[in-house]
C-alpha cells in the first residue's frame, strides 16, 4: 500500500546579484542558493576594484530595487574574495529572499554606507 501525503517537495532556488556602485569602478557578483527543506541559504560572492578591504557585508531587506533597508543577514569573513558562507533563514526572511526583496551590500572604510550593492534575483 502506498502512503499519500501533502508533503511539499524540497527545492533549491538559484539566485544571483550583480554588484555595482554609483561612484566607483568596483564590481562584484553573487551566486546564492536557497534550500527550501533546510531553510539554508548559501552564497559565493566575488568582488574586485574596491577602494580598500571590505569592512562588512550583509544581505539587506526587505527592499525593492534602489530602496534601502536594514541588515537582514550578516555576511562574515569579507576580507578576501571570494566570500563564501551560509545561514539558516526564518520563513519571513526566506519569503523576502525568494521574492527579490533582498540586496547584498559590501561596505568599505571609504564608503561606510556601502561601496557596491546588488539586488538578489532569480
Amino acid at each position: 500500500m502506498l502512503a499519500t501525503g501533502s508533503i511539499a517537495a524540497a527545492e533549491t532556488v538559484q539566485l544571483k546579484a550583480d554588484l555595482k556602485g554609483s561612484n566607483t569602478a568596483a564590481t562584484g557578483n553573487a551566486s546564492v542558493s536557497y534550500d527550501t527543506a533546510s531553510k539554508q541559504v548559501t552564497w559565493r560572492i566575488t568582488y574586485a576594484g574596491l577602494s580598500g578591504t571590505p569592512t562588512a557585508a550583509h544581505f539587506h531587506g526587505p527592499a525593492q530595487p534602489g530602496a534601502n533597508a536594514g541588515v537582514a543577514v550578516p555576511i562574515p569573513n569579507v576580507a578576501t574574495s571570494p566570500i563564501q558562507g551560509s545561514a539558516t533563514l526564518t520563513d519571513a526572511q526566506a519569503a523576502d529572499l525568494v521574492a527579490g526583496r533582498y540586496y547584498i551590500n559590501i561596505h568599505t572604510a571609504a564608503n561606510p554606507p556601502g561601496e557596491i550593492r546588488g539586488q538578489v534575483t532569480k
